[in-house]
Order: C-alpha cells, then structure tokens, then sequence
C-alpha cells in the first residue's frame, strides 16, 4: 500500500514541478523526465506490479493510452492528469521515443511456465513471440501481477479503451488467464 501511495505522492510533486514551465520551452527528452518517476530510467518500473514496462513498447499502442489517458477514455488517478497536462502534438513524439527504447531485461529471471493451449488465439494480434504487433502491444516480459490485472480488467469490463478486449478475455476462465499471465510473464 505504502509503494503505491508513495508512487503517487512523488508523480504527484513531479507534475507540479513541470507544470511551471511552458509545455513549448520543453524538449521531448524533458517531457519524458517525468515518466521515468514511475515508468523508471533503465526501462524497469518502480513497481511492475502495478505499472507496465514503456521502453521497447509497440509506437501506437503507447500513443492509444496516451491519447485514452488524455481524453478519458481510460482513467488512473495519476496517468489521466500527465496526459492531460500534455499537448496533443507531443504524443506522438513521445510515443516514438519510447519505442525506440530497448525492452529491458528481466532484473530477475521469470520461472518458465507452459504455454497455455488457448493462448494461440492471442498470438493473431500479439504474434507468434507476443512482441506486438502494429497496434497492439507487447506481452511477453511484462509482470504477471500486471498482466493479471490488465486481463481480469477486461474481462470485468473496468477497462473499455479496446472494443474487442473484454469480450475476448471473457472467453477465458479465471484460471486460464491466471495460466495465461504466467506463461507470458516467462518469456
């Protein structure tokens, strides 16, 4: 409770300390500065339970939940207020920035887990490797905390920011996306 709290209070200082400074007066490497409070500055996340991995991403997914984030298509208490405090015309050059990022390596090594057998219907959006594809983003790599989170979201219908999404992670048991998320987290 108390990381995430504390993840918060410190994005929070962040976005007042940018605030003061005209959004032209800053370069793309400065409006960056503030991801890396929570995304980090090698690429790992402060907490990738809670917060997904940025650098090596997929361009166009990362400017979907900017744009989502920005117009309240998707809420979180401190993603949706940088977004918004963003202009329109950096999302993509941040978008682009990210991407061109490596994908970091795992801190520490994932246990390998089986590859589930309905896990191939996601491999059609995600790829054979769940790299991503041109619009959806990569799997393979993130947490299996977060990776849980972000399936049991859709499959609840917290999350609506992918028309498709919901009613496809509702095809799966709890426990199929519970195998799901570990396989993924793996690779």
């Amino acid at each position: 409770m108390y990381k995430g709290f504390f993840s918060t209070i410190v994005a929070a200082a962040a976005i007042f300390a940018f605030a003061g400074l005209p959004a032209h007066a800053q370069s793309i490497e400065q409006k960056v500065q503030l991801c890396s409070v929570c995304h980090g500055q090698n690429g790992m996340p402060t907490d990738p339970k809670t917060m997904p991995v940025i650098w090596g991403q997929q361009p166009y997914y990362l400017l979907k939940q900017l744009s989502d984030y920005r117009n309240g298509m998707r809420e979180h208490p401190v993603m949706s207020p940088i977004a918004k405090s963003l202009q329109q015309a950096d999302l993509r050059p941040i978008a682009a920035y990210f991407a061109a990022k490596p994908w970091p390596a795992h801190a520490t090594p994932a246990a390998t887990a089986a590859k589930p057998e309905k896990i191939v219907m996601c491999q059609v959006c995600h790829q054979p490797n769940f790299e991503g594809g041109l619009s959806w983003p990569r799997l393979a790599g993130l947490s299996y905390e977060y990776l849980t989170a972000s399936m049991n979201a859709f499959a609840k219908e917290e999350r609506t920011n992918n028309g498709d999404m919901p009613k496809i992670m509702q095809m799966f048991t709890d426990a199929e996306r519970d195998a799901m998320a570990r396989y993924l987290a793996g690779l």
